[in-house]
């Protein structure tokens, strides 16, 4: 993803989940893609649908994490 994308999405994530901590990065070697943390916790990643040009977010959520 672009530079700007990352920081638009970026600032969606801080705004709609109302949390400063969230950060949007871009993936080391990856361009279609970005990661999404709190703080040093990684959350998951979030994919641009190059043919709708919508955004989608992943996250796994591991059972150890709900226990």
């Amino acid at each position: 993803m672009k530079p700007d994308e990352i920081k638009k999405l970026d600032a969606y994530f801080k705004r709609t989940f109302q949390n400063p901590q969230l950060k949007v990065k871009a993936r080391p070697r990856k361009d279609d893609s970005a990661e999404v943390y709190i703080g040093d916790e990684f959350l998951g990643i979030v994919f641009r649908d190059e043919d709708e040009g919508d955004y989608n977010f992943s996250m796994a959520i591991l059972d150890v994490d709900l226990a």
